[in-house]
């Protein structure tokens, strides 16, 4: 009886598809929660054992995340979430706080604010992925445009030495 070789480890292309993806899961998990009025640990857990890696319908598979990125992503968003949320209300117009605003935007901004404010990433990096994360969810909308100068203006208030 043979043992079977380990898998080898991601490439960066890998580890890159996984970082995004894990984005684009945090989003959704945040979405979730605040429709459902779930906790973020309950949500994560579901996400974990139920979409990443998941078959969605025959021989297709949902991407694999980076589960140490999403849970981060998710986890300070909802510690950070009431300084994320003032940072992206200035940001929009007057007229439009963020409680009425698209709730797929209000997760995709909380995401994006909490690697902002609360991890180490760049904030060049952080907008070019929810950008990319907003094309996902507005494939022919404005939206990613809006997402672009929303963010660009929190990553100036969150970091101003990156500028």
């Amino acid at each position: 009886m043979t043992t079977p070789a380990p898998s080898p480890a991601p490439s960066g292309n890998q580890k890159r598809r996984m970082k995004s993806a894990s984005r684009l899961y945090a989003v959704q998990a945040l979405y979730q929660m605040e429709l459902a009025g779930l906790t973020v640990e309950k949500v994560q857990h579901e996400f974990l054992d139920h979409r990443f890696g998941a078959e969605i319908e025959e021989g297709v598979e949902m991407i694999e995340g980076d589960v140490e990125l999403f849970g981060k992503i998710t986890s300070e968003a909802v510690n950070w979430q009431a300084r994320i949320d003032q940072m992206t209300d200035r940001a929009l117009v007057a007229k439009w706080p963020i409680d009425r605003i698209d709730p797929t935007l209000r997760a995709l901004f909380r995401a994006a604010g909490a690697e902002l404010v609360a991890l180490d990433t760049p904030p060049r990096v952080a907008i070019t992925e929810y950008v990319d994360v907003a094309r996902a969810f507005f494939p022919e909308g404005r939206e990613p445009k809006f997402v672009n100068a929303v963010l660009d203006h929190m990553a100036r208030e969150a970091k101003p030495e990156s500028f």
